[in-house]
C-alpha cells in the first residue's frame, strides 16, 4: 500500500514550492507536496527543459500519450533506511515495468540514489518514480465529496468506471503466470473527467502486487500469507481466504475479484460492504468479511437496480474456488452496460 495523488487539482496551480529533482538526465522543479504515507511523499513536479531541448519526450521508451502538454508529472519520492524497504521499492518498479495498459497508472521513469546516513555513516538510499499527473483525485475522493453532497453516480457511470477497472485487471491476470494487484480499493482508482465523455478510470499502486498464485501446504506458510497480507492488503477490501488462509490451500487471483466486488459497492455506496462492522458495539470486521455479511446503504432515490446487488453478491462469495474470474467478470458487465444504456 502507498501513498495516494489525490487532490492534485487543488495544488496544480500552486508556485514557487522551490527544489530540484534529477531523475536520471531529466530535470524537475517540486511545485508543492500533495501528500504522504509512511516513508513515501508525493509531489506536483514540474519539468524544467532547457532551450531547444525534449525532455522526456525524446525518450523512446515513453507513449507520447504520457507525456505533459504542460510538462507537469506527480513524482512519489521514497525513503529507504533499511535493505527489505529497498527491494520492496525495487520490486515495485520491476512489476510497475511490466505493465502497459491505459486502464493501469504507467511509470514513466524512476530512479534510486544512495544517500549518506545523517547521524551514522551507513548508506541509505531515496528513490523517485514518476508518473503521469490526473486532475480529479481519486475515486475515494470523489465519493467522499459526492457524499457530503448526497450525490450519486448514476447506473450508467458506475458500471463504466467498473468496466475500465476489469479491463486494467484483466490485463494484470493474463500474464504467465498472472499478477495479483492484491490492494484494489477507492483509494487506489484515478478518475479524470472529460468533458462528453465517461469518466477515465486508472488503478495504481502496485506496490503490493505479485503473482497471484500460491501453494499453501502448511500451517506456517498460511500463517506468513495472512501476515503478508496484513501489511499490504487493505483490512475492509481484503479476501476472506488472506484473513484466514488454511493450511492446504491455491491461492489464485480471484483475491483481487473479491476487492473489486466490494469496489464496485463503494463506487455506489462510498464505503465497503463491511465497514458498518466497525461502527458496531462488538463488531467485527474479519467476521463480517468471512461470512460476508453485506449490509446495503440507503443509496440514490431511485435505487440502484436488484441487477447490481446481485453481481456484487456474486464476487463476494467467501469460498474462491466459486468466486468467477476477471473474463466471467467483463462478460456480464458488459451486459448490464448495454441493458441500461439502452
Amino acid at each position: 500500500m502507498g501513498c495516494s495523488f489525490s487532490g492534485l487539482n487543488s495544488f496544480y496551480d500552486a508556485v514557487n514550492g522551490g527544489g530540484d529533482v534529477w531523475i536520471n538526465e531529466n530535470r524537475f522543479r517540486i511545485v508543492r507536496q500533495l501528500g504522504e504515507g509512511g516513508f513515501a511523499f508525493v509531489f506536483l513536479v514540474k519539468e524544467v527543459v532547457a532551450d531547444g531541448a525534449d525532455g522526456l519526450a525524446r525518450k523512446k521508451s515513453i507513449s507520447p500519450s504520457h507525456v505533459s502538454d504542460d510538462g507537469t508529472y506527480a513524482m512519489k519520492k521514497v525513503i529507504i533506511q533499511t535493505e527489505e524497504q529497498l527491494e520492496m521499492v525495487k520490486q515495485e518498479i520491476r512489476v510497475s515495468s511490466l505493465f502497459s495498459h491505459p486502464n493501469l497508472l504507467p511509470l514513466l521513469d524512476h530512479a534510486i540514489i544512495p544517500v549518506k546516513g545523517t547521524h551514522d555513516i551507513s548508506r541509505k538510499h531515496e528513490a523517485y518514480l514518476l508518473f503521469p499527473v490526473h486532475l480529479d483525485g481519486t475515486l475515494l475522493d470523489i465519493a467522499n465529496v459526492m457524499q457530503s453532497k448526497k450525490e450519486s453516480f448514476t447506473t450508467t457511470t458506475v458500471l463504466q468506471i467498473f468496466r475500465q477497472l476489469c479491463a486494467g485487471l484483466k490485463h494484470m491476470h493474463s500474464f504467465d503466470p498472472p499478477y495479483a494487484h492484491n490492494d484494489v480499493k477507492p483509494g487506489n482508482v484515478l478518475i479524470t473527467h472529460k468533458k462528453g465523455q465517461p469518466p477515465l478510470a486508472i488503478l495504481m499502486d502496485f506496490g503490493s502486487a505479485r503473482p497471484a498464485r500460491k501453494e499453501i501446504r502448511s500451517r506456517s506458510e498460511a500463517l506468513q500469507l495472512q501476515e503478508w497480507a496484513s501489511e499490504h492488503c487493505s483490512a475492509p477490501f481484503r479476501a476472506p481466504e488472506l484473513w484466514d488462509c488454511p493450511s492446504n490451500a491455491d491461492i489464485d487471483e480471484r483475491t483481487d475479484i473479491w476487492s473489486l466486488g466490494c469496489t464496485l459497492y463503494a463506487i455506489m455506496y462510498g464505503t465497503s460492504p463491511f465497514e458498518y462492522a466497525l461502527g458496531e458495539s462488538g463488531g467485527s470486521l474479519q467476521l463480517a468479511i468471512m461470512n460476508a455479511q453485506i449490509k446495503w446503504s440507503s443509496g440514490p432515490n431511485p435505487p440502484y437496480p436488484e441487477n447490481l446487488h446481485q453481481f456484487v453478491h456474486w464476487m463476494l462469495q467467501p469460498q474462491p474456488a466459486v468466486r468467477p474470474n476477471i473474463d466471467d467478470i467483463i462478460i456480464h458487465v458488459d451486459k448490464l452496460i448495454s441493458k441500461f444504456s439502452s
